[in-house]
């Protein structure tokens, strides 16, 4: 007895397939999504995409944020693969300013190491007079080596409505800032949903990284990529924003290849 299969594109590969025309259908877009991951015929589904048309597409996340930790010139030649990092965060600050999502920075001890990398000021800046993007809803300065400083906290706590619901966290180094501030928001904030973006930090010996992963995995947060969040941040190939984050994937597809080469294996050890 002979068996047939019938190849399937991913998902992955039909929304890198889109094109602008098929960017303005996005109901279609939804239905064979659908049909690829149900494994059902296209015409199937089609047939029945009036009742998708009639519901209102929504994001996957409520009140998503993104914390950017000590991304500094001074750790540029210290810190492995510091490029890919950059890369990472540059992708995910364009897609914070298409989906308008709030984005917290800080420094570590700035007169010493540094401001904020350059290539990551044009997003965080809102002209060249240099006062912060409206999107900035934090830019600090701080000693202690978690995020979460006491500024942080009293912002968070005079404005409750302002408390993320999920927090993407690139940065550095792996196992000191980004573990302490994911252990403070664990403790202070334990309804919101903590992700780290493997290929978005790094340490100064390579060696770290896993480790530190694997620890703040024990500890409840999730270990995943940036694109990863991009989507499950979005949530509905037929909200507004959605072609434009597809350009974005696009533009930025081989930095994510490097990047994944280069960090995402240590994100899956241990």
């Amino acid at each position: 007895m002979s068996v047939s299969f019938v190849a399937r594109p991913s998902l992955s590969l039909l929304y890198r397939s889109i094109t602008p025309k098929s960017l303005s259908r996005p109901s279609t877009i939804a239905v064979s999504a659908l049909a690829i991951s149900h494994h059902l015929p296209f015409s199937q589904l089609q047939q029945r995409s009036s009742i998708m048309t009639d519901s209102t597409p929504r994001r996957g996340f409520e009140k998503p944020a993104l914390f950017v930790c000590d991304i500094q010139e001074k750790f540029r030649n210290a810190i492995y693969e510091f490029d890919k990092v950059v890369s990472t965060t540059t992708k995910l600050l364009r897609f914070a300013h298409v989906l308008h999502i709030p984005i917290y920075v800080t420094t570590q001890t700035r007169a010493k190491l540094g401001e904020t990398v350059s290539e990551l000021q044009p997003f965080l800046i809102k002209d060249a007079g240099g006062g912060p993007h409206p999107l900035v809803a934090a830019d600090l300065d701080k000693t202690l080596f978690g995020m979460y400083t006491p500024s942080l906290a009293s912002l968070f706590s005079s404005s409750p409505s302002s408390v993320p619901s999920h927090i993407a966290l690139v940065g550095i180094e792996s196992h000191i800032c980004v573990t302490q501030t994911c252990l403070a928001l664990l403790k202070k904030h334990p309804n919101t949903k903590i992700y780290v973006i493997a290929d978005g930090v790094s340490s100064c010996n390579k060696e770290e990284i896993p480790v530190a992963l694997a620890r703040l995995r024990q500890e409840g947060v999730t270990v995943t990529t940036s694109e990863g969040w991009m989507y499950e941040c979005m949530g509905d190939a037929g909200i507004p924003e959605f072609r434009e984050v597809v350009r974005i994937v696009k533009e930025t597809g081989e930095g994510t290849r490097e990047a994944l080469r280069a960090l995402g294996p240590l994100g899956a050890k241990i």
